[in-house]
């Protein structure tokens, strides 16, 4: 146990913060999980722009490193990019087996 005052009351700001902290990871990656999932284009540009902000934000306060969030928004942004592609090649694949 801590002997001095000022010991007590950063224990006691240390746990406040951290369960910010992990309340507002969490909430960016329920968000990640998703983007993931997601098969409108439209609707994962929006969350994608929503999601990069948040992912700024936690790293600004130093909840997470800098370039980890610059990494999740590069692999995100290649998800949303993929989106409409994968819906187009589907297609394409079935019209070109019917041509057969």
């Amino acid at each position: 146990m801590a002997n001095h005052k000022s010991a007590i009351k950063r224990i006691r700001a240390n746990a406040t913060k951290r369960l910010r902290n992990r309340y507002q990871a969490k909430t960016t990656r329920t968000l990640i999980k998703g983007l993931r999932t997601s098969t409108d284009k439209v609707e994962a540009q929006g969350m994608y722009n929503k999601i990069a902000s948040l992912l700024d934000k936690l790293a600004k306060k130093n909840i997470i490193h800098k370039n980890k969030a610059s990494n999740q928004k590069s692999k995100l942004a290649k998800v949303v990019a993929k989106i409409g592609t994968e819906t187009k090649k589907v297609a394409t694949k079935k019209a070109s087996s019917k041509k057969k």
